[in-house]
């Protein structure tokens, strides 16, 4: 489970598409109190922080949109409350980027 924290116009399709399918598992865990995968680090750091990640979610749509892909599943946009700014980061950038070149994917870094 991870929400990148770099531009997602630098994601290859595969991590694009992941990014938005485990957001939106996020947003049903913080937003609908379940339990799945509520306690890992991932989704703990988005406590108090939903409208960060709802602007993180239109970041990743557009990008989408850019793409060619019909994005049809927006969030609440009354739900998004919080901190605006992701300021926890799991990983620093640089060990992100590095993350994303070590995997055998078509992430535009290579």
């Amino acid at each position: 489970m991870r929400i990148w924290d770099i531009p997602p116009e630098i994601l290859c399709n595969k991590h694009l598409l992941g990014e938005h399918r485990e957001l939106h598992a996020i947003w049903a865990i913080l937003t609908g109190n379940k339990q799945g995968y509520s306690k890992h680090p991932e989704t703990r750091r988005w406590i108090g922080k939903l409208k960060a990640l709802f602007l993180r979610h239109k970041q990743l749509a557009e990008e989408m949109q850019k793409r060619g892909y019909k994005h049809k599943s927006p969030l609440e946009k009354k739900l998004a409350t919080g901190s605006g700014k992701q300021k926890k980061l799991l990983d620093p950038i640089e060990r992100q980027l590095e993350i994303l070149n070590n995997k055998e994917c078509k992430c535009p870094l290579r």
